[in-house]
């Protein structure tokens, strides 16, 4: 009988895609954790949700774009990098990561294929967490400048990690209509984070685009014209109940940026000293 493979930290066996509350580290839902099945119950579910951990437990779960649900789980089975190989695959939703009351939430563009749809948790164990995790750990938001495993000790303190889609997508490209079908997700993140929130770091122009859709949808004011998306932009959103929430932009810590130069640490890091 197939028992999946051992977790990198824990040594438990596991499944993959893993089954929720099946004990995987930092795993939100339980079996029992109500999950969407269309863009409407996604919208229903991510109001509904009374707190962080919630939020993150329907996330986690969600099934609401079919060609999403497909790819993140074929990889899961199928698809592994040949050095994972021997791992379970998360091949779920990426559920957000950090401090439940953050002042800074940094909105990435959706989970990599053998990075949080490996691991289970936002920008851990590829290239690009490397990037951000160390940037916020030399700002002294993280604890540990890397993150390669859920249940490897990393905390967040005062900031939190969410995506403008939650499913790992073929080719990093999801559709507009996956976007929209996420958008609840993001906006409800940012109305439970509202009390204590002083601003928000778009890792790329899908972040920046999403932020200033979710706001709005939040009835938050956003300046018009939309504010253009550049490395550095900075725009203010503006709570239903008056308060200023800044929203910075910084291009994303993909390979194709950092490799190339586009991004550079201290360019990142010039932006986040500034959150």
């Amino acid at each position: 009988m197939n028992q999946g493979e051992p977790h990198p930290m824990t040594g438990q066996y596991f499944d993959s895609p893993v089954p929720p509350g099946a004990g995987w580290p930092g795993d939100p839902a339980t079996a029992a954790t109500r999950r969407a099945g269309d863009p409407e119950q996604v919208a229903a579910l991510a109001a509904s949700a009374g707190d962080v951990p919630e939020l993150d437990a329907r996330v986690s779960v969600c099934r609401a774009c079919p060609r999403l649900v497909d790819w993140r789980e074929s990889v899961a089975r199928e698809g592994r990098r040949a050095s994972f190989a021997h791992e379970p695959y998360w091949g779920r939703p990426g559920p957000g990561f950090g401090d439940p009351a953050p002042s800074v939430l940094v909105v990435g563009l959706a989970p990599a294929a053998n990075g949080t749809n490996r691991t289970g948790r936002m920008f851990t164990g590829d290239r690009s967490g490397d990037w951000i995790y160390s940037a916020l750990h030399r700002a002294g938001y993280a604890e540990q400048p890397g993150s390669r495993h859920s249940g490897d000790g990393q905390r967040l303190r005062g900031a939190r990690i969410v995506a403008a889609v939650r499913c790992a997508p073929p080719g990093n490209a999801p559709t507009g209509a996956e976007r929209a079908a996420c958008r609840p997700w993001l906006a409800r993140d940012l109305g439970l984070a509202e009390p204590t929130l002083r601003s928000v770091l778009a890792l790329g122009s899908i972040a920046w685009d999403a932020t200033i859709a979710a706001a709005r949808a939040l009835g938050w004011q956003v300046p018009r014209p939309k504010p253009r998306f550049g490395h550095g932009a900075q725009t203010g959103l503006t709570t239903g109940d008056g308060r200023r929430i800044e929203l910075f932009a910084s291009y994303h810590v993909s390979q194709q940026n950092t490799f190339t130069g586009r991004l550079t640490e201290p360019m990142l890091d010039a932006v986040i000293a500034r959150l």
